[in-house]
Formats: C-alpha cells, sequence, structure tokens
C-alpha cells in the first residue's frame, strides 16, 4: 500500500507493511458492482430527528460565536460536563470533567492516541480475535506487538453467546514485554455481550500481571433482550487501569459526525492529550456542542424514564426488530444465523450450501469467505463482508466458513436483500419461506 521508496528516500518503516483495509476492496466493489451493501457497518435509517434539530438550532444562530469557533482542545466545555456527569453514573465513580475526558475525532482517534501514547516499540498488546481490523494495524504502526487470542465458538453455535474466552488461552500469551489488553464489548463482528464471570476473570489476569485494558465500547447502548452491559471499568479496581472508549457516532447512528471520547483516570489519559493538542488540537465546535444537548436531554429521562430515552428504548426496539428479520432472511437462505446479543452485525456460517455452490466461488488461494463475498457481490448484486479478514494470519483458516452482515439498515434495503436472497437460494432449491432463526440447526 505504502511505496517503498521516493528516490533515495524510504517511508517510516512501520508503515511500509502495512495492507489496504478490507473497506478499501469491500466498498469499492460494492459500488463499481451497484450492490445492495449489507456488509458495511454504517446506518442508513434518518438520524434521531431530536439530534437533527439541536443541530439546525444551533446552525441558525450565527451570533454565538461559542458554538462556531474553536472551543477548548480537549473537549467543549459543554460536551464534557455532559460526558462526566453521564460516565460517572454509568462507572460509578466521580470523573473530573476538566482531566478525566478526552473529545477526539471519532473513537477510531481515541483507540490511535491510546496506542500511540502507551505502547512502546516491543510492548505487546493482547487482542481477541475476531477483532475490528484496525486493532493490529495501529498497534504495528506504533511499533508495538499484537498478539491474538481466538474467542472460541461452541459447536452448532445460534447466539453470540456461544463465543467463550478462554482465560487459560489469554494468560499463556502474556510475557515480560506484555502492557494492554483490548476488550470490545458489547463485541464487533459477532455482537458477542461478556458476561460479568468472563470480565471478571480478565480483570484477574490484569491484577496479577500488572496490565491496562482499552475498553473499547462503542456499542454501549445496542443491547438487546434487556441484558446487562457491564462496563470493564466498574469491576473492582480497573478504572484506574482502564481507558473507555465511546462513541457519538454509534450512540446517536450519526457516524459522519466523527466524534468520539476516552474516559479514564488523569494518569491514563495525559500521554493521549499531548498527542492530541499537537495533531487535532480541537474537534468541530458544533457537532459537540449538538451531541452535548443530545446527552443532557438523555440524562434528564433515562433513569427517572426510561421509556422515553433514546438509549435505553428508541435505539433498540426496532433494532431488535431488524436483527431478527435478517436472521430469518439467512435461515431460509441455507446458512446459520448467529444471533447477536448486541451491536448491529451479525455472524452467519455459510458452510451448509450444498457442494456444487460453494465450488462456484473459484478456487484462488484467498480464504473461502473472501470468495464468496466477492461472488455474491459480483454475481448477485449483494455486499457483505467477510470476516476472516477480523483474524490473524494464524487464525484465519479455521474461520473462513461466514459472513458478516449489518442489519441496521432501512427496510427498504433489506427487502431488496431478501429478494436477493430469495433468488440465490431458489436457483439451487434452497430457499425455505417457513425459515427462522430458531430453526437452522446443526
Amino acid at each position: 500500500m505504502v511505496p517503498t521508496n521516493v528516490g533515495r528516500h524510504r517511508p517510516a518503516e512501520n508503515t511500509i507493511a502495512t495492507k489496504p483495509s478490507i473497506w478499501v476492496e469491500f466498498t469499492t466493489l460494492a459500488a463499481e458492482c451497484n450492490a445492495v451493501n449489507i456488509g458495511q457497518g454504517f446506518p442508513d435509517s434518518p438520524m434521531p430527528q431530536f439530534v437533527a434539530d439541536i443541530l439546525k438550532d444551533i446552525a441558525s444562530h450565527p451570533e454565538r460565536t461559542d458554538w462556531h469557533q474553536y472551543t477548548r482542545g480537549f473537549g467543549h466545555p459543554r460536551l464534557v460536563n455532559a460526558l462526566a456527569v453521564l460516565y460517572s453514573k454509568l462507572l460509578g465513580v466521580e470523573l473530573n470533567s476538566q482531566t478525566d475526558v478526552l473529545v477526539t475525532v471519532g473513537a477510531y482517534l481515541s483507540l490511535y492516541y491510546a496506542f500511540t501514547g502507551w505502547v512502546n516499540p516491543g510492548d505487546e498488546v493482547i487482542v481477541l480475535e475476531p477483532a475490528y481490523d484496525c486493532y493490529a494495524p495501529q498497534v504495528r504502526l506504533v511499533g508495538g506487538v499484537p498478539v491474538p487470542v481466538p474467542l472460541e465458538l461452541a459447536a452448532c453455535a445460534k447466539s453470540s453467546a456461544d463465543y467463550h474466552v478462554n482465560l487459560a488461552a489469554i494468560e499463556s500469551k502474556i510475557t515480560d514485554h506484555t502492557k494492554f489488553i483490548v476488550i470490545n464489548n458489547p463485541h464487533n463482528p459477532t455482537g458477542k455481550l461478556f458476561s460479568r464471570r468472563e470480565l471478571e476473570g480478565i480483570a484477574d489476569i490484569v491484577r496479577r500481571y500488572d496490565l491496562l485494558v482499552i475498553a473499547d465500547e462503542v456499542y454501549e447502548w445496542h443491547v438487546y433482550g434487556g441484558q446487562e452491559m457491564i462496563r470493564f471499568a466498574t469491576i473492582p479496581g480497573m478504572y484506574e487501569r482502564t481507558i473507555t472508549i465511546g462513541s457519538a457516532g454509534k450512540i446517536f447512528s450519526i457516524t459522519g459526525w466523527k466524534l468520539g471520547w476516552s474516559i479514564g483516570p488523569t494518569s491514563l489519559l495525559a500521554p493521549l492529550k499531548a498527542i492530541h493538542q499537537n495533531c487535532v488540537f480541537t474537534c468541530s465546535t458544533p457537532t459537540q456542542e449538538a451531541v452535548a444537548q443530545a446527552i443532557e436531554r438523555e440524562i434528564c429521562v433515562m433513569w427517572s424514564h426510561p421509556e422515553k430515552s433514546y438509549f435505553k428504548t428508541g435505539l433498540v426496539s426496532d433494532l431488535q426488530r431488524k436483527r431478527d428479520r435478517m436472521a430469518t432472511m439467512l435461515a431460509a437462505a441455507g446458512m446459520k444465523p448467529v444471533i447477536p446479543d448486541s451491536g448491529y452485525f451479525m455472524m452467519a456460517d455459510f458452510s451448509p450450501l450444498v457442494e456444487d455452490v460453494l465450488k462456484s466461488f473459484g478456487d484462488s488461494s484467498d480464504p473461502l469467505d473472501f470468495r464468496f463475498a466477492r461472488w455474491m457481490c459480483r454475481e448477485k448484486k449483494l455486499a457483505m463482508i467477510p470476516p476472516s479478514a477480523f483474524y490473524s494470519d494464524e487464525f484465519k483458516e479455521n474461520n473462513d466458513h461466514m459472513v458478516r452482515v449489518c442489519f441496521f439498515k432501512t427496510d427498504k434495503v433489506l427487502d431488496e436483500a431478501e429478494s436477493i436472497l430469495r433468488q440465490f437460494s431458489s436457483e439451487n432449491g434452497r430457499y425455505s419461506k417457513k425459515a427462522s432463526m430458531d430453526e437452522s440447526e446443526c
């Protein structure tokens, strides 16, 4: 991806081995094929109307220079105050808005700040796989070493709860160079919601080996069935060791605003702030003001009147319906969906498809899921993501039989996807109108 030299000059060594991300290939391919895109993880539904109304009001007041000019570098005062109030309640600690909160250009940059600020050359970072595909490259860019540990998927899995954390496997990878464990909960791409027992087990390892934690919790409000979202920093003794990362784009379905934050003790955030002030300096003021007002609205109702809360009720009610519909569509097409407890992605095993169908995906040396996803996009005009991209080379081979789909799509897009799946499956004698997510058998 990066040229190896320009004349006699070479780029920074850590950039040379950086490969194009999965999104470069499959976003381009979906556009070229004019495919229905249920792969990439962005909502195509309107943002919440109350958030749009807030931004409209801000834009209608040009005289408010405090809304439209540079604001405080580490976070707009109103936003960091709102975040401190919200997360003090959620984490059970008293946050100082001036020292314990940092606003960034999206959660992506919060992650990069954490790695850049804390990882020295040779430091090791344990990553639970499948993992969002920026973790390992970001670690490598700063000279660190990503150490993959796979989640274990139970046989005949039907739920994301069937992905299990192997604590012994994590502990076996710890060396004198280990500095961080990255915990993505709720988990992308599996939709797994970590149990208290799993998090307490990880916390025990963190204590015994004196480690730090990055808790990527951007899908914190996308939780279904009334299940409990346990924030890692709430585990006894873990707040002092944890950088918690959140995202306005995810919680308000405004991914294009690119606004995120890091929450943690002053000592952990200080290196991140040192980088931020010399790179970005400050984030967009009007969007920070809008997110602040939206969070303030939520704080007023989420505990006293949860039925009025977008976080507690509005966000997930329609998403759960879409999730269940997507699972039914995939099951009817002959795949085995793994129903997520959280997030807006779903994994589906396509290996039950008849062998003759699988043979038609080509015989390249790429993982089977890459071949399947490309074939579906080119031939059937349906874009999905091959999740072996979220595994290191060590574990790709055993994890190339699934696709990842996003169900946070309009009903029109879901209708189009269902029509394509029905046609694809009927051509191979697979589609069942009566199939449901509960009828997918091992």
